[in-house]
């Protein structure tokens, strides 16, 4: 019996933990609080509790939740970042200190600390909070993940600055979110990952790039839905066990490196490919090259991970 996880839970595996960290948060910029009210009455931030987190839950299977802990005397600081998006992300703020449970799960050890929910599924983002235009390329790489897992909704706003979230410590349910139209043949993708059907999902996005060549969403769903296939009905022991038999067999070093990369490892299936390369003959490294570049696609062409090992490939290619 194969002890892969399945195919749905893989998706958004990749964690986001190392596109940021930063040593030390950062003087609030003028007019910093008066720019958090505006944000905390757009609708788009709500605090919650231990006993009203269900609601955020559910609400990121609509639209994707950022969440900051913070704690008595450290104030939250993405609340206009994350109102300059227009709905399509809601920030939800928790007192680490007053909600033990949260901070346990998400495991949170110190403040202030910023994960995300995408379909109920926590994504870790970064500790301390970073210089906004860091802050807004980690934003951007959750909205496109989120995309990815079919999370693409939108939170109305109106013009007015009224809620539409609600509140979550009130037990008021938050609103329907407005889901966007998706791509040609997104949904057909996603619903057949849903099904199990991998090779459905590759062909559906390959439809999608086939009608807009410039669909990056679409390429890193080839990538995404491609290694899941491989991964379908495999035995994680049995790969493993031969690559350890077989240490300079490429196929067997290719698929532990899919097992890797579907549990967030990425560091460490780089290694095992770029450590490999120089000593295969040249199929073996065209194998290893394009294997390489989807692991990219699925990271995120801007992921630190992703950039390094794409020097240490380009050094090792010329």
């Amino acid at each position: 019996m194969s002890n892969v996880p399945p195919g749905p839970s893989l998706r958004g595996a990749v964690d986001l933990s190392a596109l940021v960290r930063r040593a030390n948060t950062p003087e609030p910029a003028p007019g910093a609080a008066a720019a958090a009210a505006d944000a905390a009455a757009s609708g788009v931030v709500v605090a919650v509790t231990d006993a009203s987190f269900e609601s955020v839950i559910d609400l990121s299977s609509r639209v994707p939740v950022v969440i900051e802990f913070y704690a008595p005397g450290l104030q939250p600081a993405l609340g206009p970042i994350v109102a300059s998006y227009g709905g399509r992300l809601v920030l939800a703020t928790v007192d680490g200190a007053a909600n033990p449970q949260l901070a346990q799960a998400f495991q949170v050890r110190e403040v202030p600390a910023v994960a995300a929910l995408v379909a109920g599924r926590p994504v870790s983002l970064f500790l301390d909070i970073p210089p906004e235009q860091q802050v807004r390329q980690v934003l951007d790489e959750l909205l496109a993940l989120a995309a990815q897992n079919g999370v693409t909704g939108t939170i109305p706003v109106t013009q007015d600055g009224a809620s539409n979230t609600g509140s979550a410590d009130s037990g008021a349910a938050p609103a329907e979110a407005v889901e966007e139209p998706l791509p040609p043949h997104h949904q057909e993708a996603y619903d057949a990952i849903a099904a199990g059907d991998y090779a459905g999902a590759v062909a559906e996005y390959k439809l999608a790039l086939a009608q807009n060549p410039r669909d990056a969403l679409a390429v890193a769903g080839i990538a995404q839905a491609s290694l899941l296939l491989r991964l379908d009905g495999a035995d994680a022991g049995a790969l493993r066990a031969a690559a350890a038999a077989a240490p300079t067999d490429a196929k067997a070093a290719l698929a532990v490196a899919d097992l890797d990369v579907s549990g967030g490892h990425l560091d460490d299936a780089f290694q095992r490919l770029l450590d490999l390369f120089p000593s295969l003959d040249q199929q073996a490294k065209d194998a290893v090259r394009a294997r390489l570049l989807e692991y990219f696609e699925i990271a995120g062409t801007e992921d630190p991970r992703v950039l390094a090992a794409r020097r240490r490939l380009t050094n090792l290619l010329y």
